[in-house]
């Protein structure tokens, strides 16, 4: 089908993590709030039946910011940011720990819905989807607005929608009126809505390109569709040339993904403060334990097995190793994940205090049914140095 014909659209809920904690305290609202704090972070109930929230300005520790309200963004706060950074330009800010089991929850019931009015989606993560429109009877207006109420009446949300001919342009377009916007958009808008935009707004365009892109007079989309051919190849090679002049023109002839199997299903957690292998032995153990069978759970639940068991750990100056371990049999066991982590990790040296710990699941397989907690995993952390 000619793309120019295409209708596709890319939802995006609106401060997915921030408003889904609005909904659980509603007396927030219009208020700069920041989720990213440890649990240390709850809402203390008072007597009088109203809450004490923990403010940014309190806050001590390496944690980043994970989204925030809009409010806060207004103040320079963004998710990425570091807490004390943010505590520097927000000290007043409310501060919230993160609960990925309520949005997990919630993505589940706005994708349900969306897909009660347009079945073929591309799920792209936990708050956005891109959405087949092209035969789905109807004007264009009057889909996207049903979508929009569907998200709302399942979840009491908002969400941003951009509909155009391609997935690149409804990805900008979703981002152009937030919060609660609706961007319906064709190539002959390009011009007017498109090129004046910064290069970054494509999807794919990093902070590197744009920087490179940036020394070369190209700041907008515009500046990127008048480069000539030449000059982009001879900065950033034929391939991503060809890409970049095509994206600059709207043009993207991806189609709308609507099953795709994950690579790899991984969990990992950054301290507070490092941690050391033997001083720190009984919280890294727990934490270690914990990432297991929060691993196993995501592969029982999801209906996958694994072959290969991963470790990650990222030491205190940064660096980053990884180690595998192939199993003979699938497993989504996690006494099985568990032991094979812990082979990975007696191949790593643990010399220095550590920042990160992370278990992953790879090689994955189809269950055809749910995988039973064989045997519970081993409580102690084989941690040598």
């Amino acid at each position: 089908m000619n793309s120019q014909f295409r209708r596709i659209a890319h939802l995006d809920m609106d401060a997915f993590y921030a408003s889904v904690e609005l909904l659980r305290y509603p007396e927030l609202r219009g208020l700069a709030v920041v989720i990213g704090a440890t649990h240390d972070a709850q809402p203390v109930l008072q007597v009088d039946g109203s809450r004490q929230f923990a403010r940014l300005r309190d806050y001590v520790g390496r944690g980043v910011i994970t989204t925030s309200t809009y409010e806060a963004r207004a103040l320079g706060v963004f998710s990425a940011m570091g807490m004390m950074k943010a505590a520097q330009l927000a000290p007043d800010a409310i501060m919230l720990p993160v609960d990925f089991d309520a949005y997990r929850h919630y993505s589940r019931l706005f994708k349900a819905a969306v897909a009660g009015v347009a079945p073929l989606i591309e799920n792209r993560g936990i708050d956005e989807i891109y959405i087949d429109l092209t035969d789905l009877p109807g004007a264009t207006l009057m889909l996207a607005q049903r979508i929009k109420q569907a998200v709302r009446d399942a979840t009491g949300l908002s969400c941003s929608i951009g509909v155009t001919p391609n997935k690149l342009l409804s990805k900008i377009c979703s981002d152009l009126e937030k919060p609660d916007g609706l961007t319906i958009l064709d190539m002959a808008d390009i011009p007017a809505r498109i090129w004046p935009l910064p290069v970054r707004k494509i999807n794919g365009i990093g902070p590197k390109a744009t920087a490179k892109l940036a020394t070369l007079g190209v700041t907008t989309i515009a500046d990127l569709a008048q480069t000539e051919p030449a000059v982009l190849q001879s900065n950033f090679g034929r391939s991503y040339a060809a890409w970049l002049q095509r994206v600059a023109h709207g043009i993207d002839e991806s189609p709308v993904i609507t099953h795709a199997e994950p690579k790899s299903i991984s969990r990992e957690t950054t301290f507070e403060r490092d941690l050391h292998a033997r001083h720190d032995r009984t919280k890294l153990s727990e934490v270690f334990t914990a990432l297991c069978t929060q691993l196993a759970e995501d592969l029982q639940r999801k209906g996958y097995l694994s072959r290969t068991i991963g470790l990650k750990l990222r030491y205190d100056d940064f660096r980053i190793v990884t180690r595998d371990l192939t199993l003979p049999t699938p497993t989504a066991d996690p006494g099985v994940i568990r032991r094979a982590a812990g082979e990975c990790l007696r191949r790593v040296p643990l010399d220095r205090k550590l920042r990160l710990l992370g278990v992953r699941a790879g090689g994955l397989s189809s269950s055809s049914a749910p995988q039973i907690d064989h045997e519970p995993p081993q409580a102690e952390l084989p941690l040598t140095v």
